[in-house]
């Protein structure tokens, strides 16, 4: 391994920190690397040919009151495979609010868990104001710069996809809608190019919908009038329509009044799932179960009705049973156990108007993700992850089989916790699981971290190859794929790694 330490960044974080999401699996990184021809055990596949980046929360100051681990200033790691090889980077994201609180030396704005008049500076981002924008949740690939993105709503971030340097905001030909910004899970449809997405606050019509084309403009932007403010965190779409949603789970408004921002579960009211032209004005709404949907899966059209798939909570809200410390029960909703998270369908047809609604499976996972060329369309399996009781940390994969309901899993030895995965289809396939699974791991046994790859139809099988990473990166949120096709220059050079030297 031909590793170099490339930046240091100065946290202010107490050395005595016992905050669960900050220390153990989310003990926080300072240290960014660049790292070529890794050291790997069993053999990289030779039609393996493209990127896995994965966003990480890495808080480098304390919380003004208590630290939410959403809050974590981002972190984006990229591992390339060309060839055979692999190359690792990995660097902060610099965000407005990472600079600035470098300068000050302590937190400027207020996170999710705390009230916003607490921020010392009352400028700021997110749905409800006056928060930092950590670009800490997301990231995708769209025109061929990596994009990242807020939890509730911030400026999406342009990355090189390859060496990760922050090549400023997303401006859509002078459109992007900064007084809103982005929601996190933008989608890009693999066919068009083109990105949808979504945002919200706490000001009418409390929702907006929107569509990029393939050459980073703003083609479309709409109101989408709800009720009061809410807290969507993603969307799917098919071939013709994007798939929003109002789910009853939400800010509670008495609270609100009071500047303080603690979401509520209200079983009494439907989950709304409204269906709209991709490039169209109306909404078409449909009510369903009560619940609350963190992902989605995947949508797509079949004749009348659209087929959508996603994780139902069983229990949006879990009770404080008294189990477990502080943060453990500060934090219950955020484990997969806690809120009882099931693949589930709904089918919404578009001339009855009505939704028809079924469990996919028992199994308790989440955090699908699918080969993203079926994005849209007609599809069969997901690829999803395993949690640790009481605790947001994944320990194992599925392969869920939608057609006839196998599951395959692989579970991860204790002490090691993985990632979001990434479905990475072969170089030349046809089949929809003709390609390999990606993943990053937390090894707490032995301090490291690798990358882990498996053949995506035999994923019980075990990884078919681990690749060692020079530090080991702490636990976060998402991940996705691009294909080497995908980046610019890619071909540039005769490998990525001479490429990136250029």
């Amino acid at each position: 391994m031909d590793v170099d330490v490339v930046g240091r960044v100065l946290s202010t974080l107490p050395e005595d920190d016992d905050h669960p999401y900050r220390t153990g699996p989310w003990r926080p990184q300072t240290t960014e690397w660049r790292a070529d021809d890794l050291t790997v055990v069993g053999e990289i596949p030779a039609d393996l040919d493209g990127v896995y980046l994965r966003n990480t929360e890495n808080p480098v100051h304390p919380a003004l009151e208590r630290y939410h681990p959403f809050d974590g200033d981002g972190m984006v790691h990229v591992i390339g495979f060309r060839d055979g090889k692999a190359f690792y980077r990995n660097r902060f994201v610099r965000t407005d609010g990472f600079l600035l609180e470098a300068e000050a030396g302590k937190p400027l704005w207020a996170g999710i868990a705390e009230r916003p008049a607490t921020s010392p500076r009352e400028d700021g981002w997110g749905a409800r104001g006056r928060m930092k924008d950590a670009s800490s949740t997301d990231v995708i690939v769209h025109a061929g710069v990596a994009l990242t993105s807020f939890y509730q709503c911030g400026d999406l971030y342009r990355l090189d996809p390859l060496t990760l340097e922050t090549l400023g905001k997303a401006g859509w030909g002078g459109d992007f809608p900064y007084a809103c910004g982005v929601s996190a899970h933008t989608k890009v449809d693999p066919r068009t190019g083109e990105l949808l997405f979504f945002n919200y606050g706490t000001d009418e019509p409390y929702m907006h919908y929107g569509v990029v084309g393939a050459d980073d403009r703003l083609s479309h932007y709409v109101d989408i009038p709800l009720p009061g403010p809410r807290l969507p965190h993603d969307m799917a779409f098919t071939e013709n329509y994007a798939i929003l949603n109002d789910c009853p789970m939400f800010w509670e408004p008495e609270l609100m009044a009071r500047g303080r921002y603690a979401a509520r579960f209200h079983p009494e009211l439907p989950t709304r799932l409204g269906v709209i032209p991709r490039k169209g004005t109306k909404v078409q709404w449909f009510e369903a179960d009560p619940t609350y949907v963190l992902h989605w899966v995947n949508a797509y059209e079949d004749g009348d009705e659209i087929v959508l798939d996603g994780f139902f909570q069983d229990d949006p809200e879990p009770k404080d049973t008294g189990d477990g410390g502080y943060y453990q029960r500060m934090f219950r909703f955020l484990a997969l156990d806690r809120m009882q998270t099931r693949l589930h369908r709904w089918r919404l047809n578009l001339v009855t108007g009505q939704c028809r609604e079924e469990r996919l499976t028992d199994s308790i996972t989440e955090f699908g993700v699918l080969n993203s060329a079926f994005g849209g369309l007609d599809y069969r399996y997901a690829y999803a992850a395993t949690g640790v009781e009481g605790w947001f940390l994944f320990d194992g994969l599925v392969r869920h089989d939608l057609r006839t309901g196998a599951e395959d899993r692989f579970a991860l030895p204790p002490g090691v916790y993985g990632s979001e995965p990434a479905m990475a289809p072969r170089n030349g396939s046809s089949a929809e699981d003709d390609g390999y699974i990606v993943t990053l791991t937390t090894d707490m046994n032995d301090d490291r971290s690798e990358c882990l790859i498996f053949d995506a139809a035999r994923i019980a099988d075990g990884p078919i190859a681990r690749i060692a990473l020079p530090e080991r990166v702490s636990s976060g949120t998402h991940a996705t794929w691009a294909t080497g096709d995908s980046i610019p220059g890619w071909r540039a050079a005769d490998s990525p790694v001479q490429a990136l030297r250029l």
